[in-house]
C-alpha cells in the first residue's frame, strides 16, 4: 500500500465515522475533531456508534474505544490499525 493509498483509506474511515457520529448524535455540523463527550454523547450513543461500525466492518468493536478515542479522527486511527478500514 502506498502512502497516498494509506492516507486515502484512513480518510475514508474518518468520513464513515463522521457520518455515523452525525447520525447518532444528530449533529449535522459535527467535524472529524468534534469530541464525543462535548457533543452530548453517552453510553447509549456509544453503543449505537459501535453497532453501526460493526455492521460495516463485520468485526466486534468494543464500545470502550469510543470512550478512549472520542473524536472520529482518533477512533478512525485505531479502527484502521486494529480492524482494517471501514
Amino acid at each position: 500500500m502506498t502512502t497516498n493509498t494509506a492516507t486515502a483509506t484512513a480518510q475514508n474511515t474518518v468520513d464513515v465515522l463522521v457520518g455515523i457520529f452525525r447520525d447518532v448524535l444528530r449533529l449535522p455540523e459535527l467535524t472529524p475533531d468534534t469530541d464525543f463527550y462535548e457533543a452530548g454523547g453517552d453510553s447509549l450513543t456509544a453503543f449505537q456508534i459501535t453497532g453501526r461500525l460493526q455492521e460495516i466492518l463485520g468485526a466486534d468493536v468494543p464500545v470502550s474505544l469510543v470512550f478512549a478515542y472520542p473524536t472520529p479522527r482518533e477512533l478512525a486511527e485505531v479502527v484502521d490499525a486494529d480492524y482494517g478500514t471501514a
